[in-house]
This record gives structure tokens, sequence and C-alpha cells, in this order.
């Protein structure tokens, strides 16, 4: 059994501190036809989807858009790969069924969440990245969302709200590393409302 320990991320977090819809507007309408009824299994997992797919584009511009300077720079407490990183291993870690199903990407190095060894390249870590955009919409449509277990030990919780929770720790990190490029380097990250896969 792997030892992921609750919120172990937390522990290596720096306290760092608009595309609104796709263009065909696929999405808009999930939403507006649900409202005032039950959303069916169908139309949430769209949803979910969607904003998964939405937070990792934000997630991988601001990855693309790194100056070179910074993604190993030692000015923060996590070095800007090291926070990329994390964000990827969770989130395809959170994709799986239980905890049991995970099997970590074959190029990480490094234990648990693969930061504590020697840096990724933006190139690696964007690899990664289309490994877990690519599995997320298989990964939804597979999972038990009326079950009342996450599937992780350290996270008591509903599957469905623990979905939501992967999908806010992705926008967290996201916003993290855009404030790091709009402080130091005055690049700003465009806001994502709704996704698609690539």
């Amino acid at each position: 059994m792997r030892e992921y320990p609750q919120h172990a991320h937390d522990r290596r977090e720096v306290g760092d501190r608009h595309d609104s819809q796709p263009k065909d507007g696929s999405h808009s309408g999930i939403i507006a036809q649900n409202a005032g009824m039950p959303m069916d299994d169908a139309a949430l997992r769209a949803v979910l989807k969607s904003q998964y797919h939405a937070a990792l584009a934000m997630l991988r511009e601001a990855i693309e858009r790194c100056p070179s300077d910074q993604w190993s720079g030692t000015g923060h407490k996590n070095q800007f790969w090291q926070v990329s990183y994390h964000t990827l291993f969770f989130t395809h870690l959170y994709l799986q069924r239980n905890e049991a199903a995970f099997q970590k990407w074959p190029h990480q190095h490094g234990g648990e969440d693969g930061i504590s060894a020697d840096p990724y390249a933006p190139a690696q870590v964007l690899e990664y990245w289309r490994v877990c955009d690519a599995m997320v919409d298989g990964a939804v449509n597979a999972l038990d969302l009326e079950s009342p277990d996450s599937g992780f030990s350290w996270y008591s919780m509903s599957k469905l709200e623990h979905q939501l929770v992967n999908i806010r720790h992705i926008q967290h990190h996201a916003a993290q590393l855009s404030d790091r490029l709009r402080s130091s380097a005055d690049i700003g990250i465009r806001w994502v409302g709704a996704g698609q896969a690539l």
C-alpha cells in the first residue's frame, strides 16, 4: 500500500500569494438546461470533465510561459517545476478509482509525489500534463460518483466531492504559479472558464 498522508502536499506548498467558454459554445448549455432540476449523470460528468480540462489548461499555460530562470529558481520554498509536477501527480492519483489502482507515471523519479529528486525539464512536465489531460474523460466516465467513499484512506468524503477537491487542487496551484509569473515577469495567464480535451 502506498503511503500518501492526508494533505501530504500541504507540507511543501508555498503560501504565495480571461476565453471563458469554448468558441463553439459546446459547454454553455450544460448548466442552463439543468437549472431548477436534478442534473442527470451524463450532464454531471460533462461538467466535471469540462472543469478538469479548464483547470489543466490554465496550468499548462503557466508551465509553457515560465521563464527559464524561474523554472528551478530558489526564490520560493517550492520551485516552479516542483509545484507543477506535484499538481499533476495528484491529478493523476485522484482520477483513479482508489489508491490501489494508481500506477505512477513511468518517467517519474524520486519517491512519493516525485519532487524530491532532480528537476524535470519543462518538456517532461508538459509530457506528463498531456498524459493527465488525456485520461480525464475516460477516468471520469469510469468513476462511481454515487460512492460514499473517495477511495483514498486519507480523504473521508464521497467520490463526487473528492473529484471537486481534485479540481480545486489543480486550480489552487495554477493560480499560485500564475501569480508568480505576474509578480516577477508581468506574464498574465488567461482565464479558461470551460474546457475540452485537446
